[in-house]
């Protein structure tokens, strides 16, 4: 991971609250919580079975019930490195 990876997370972290306090971080991001990147800017496809108590996971019913993933951390991740 590069130098300016590790700041921009270091920078989101400092910034947030965390429900599962950083295991992903803790873990080394492998151990994160499964999502996917579907191109938009702020937001992920949660792939979890049940997201609670995630406060960055949105249910939404649009005839099916898709979970949409809003933490900043997991985005970045995604988004910026591919995790």
């Amino acid at each position: 991971m590069e130098e300016q990876d590790k700041e921009r997370i270091q920078e989101i972290i400092s910034g947030m609250q965390c429900p599962k306090d950083f295991e992903c971080v803790e873990g080394g991001f492998e151990n994160m919580c499964k999502a996917r990147d579907f191109g938009d800017e702020a937001t992920l496809h949660c792939l979890e079975e049940t997201s609670s108590p995630c406060q960055f996971a949105v249910l939404c019913d649009y005839g099916l019930q898709i979970r949409f993933c809003h933490c900043p951390l997991r985005v970045y991740l995604a988004k910026h490195l591919g995790k």
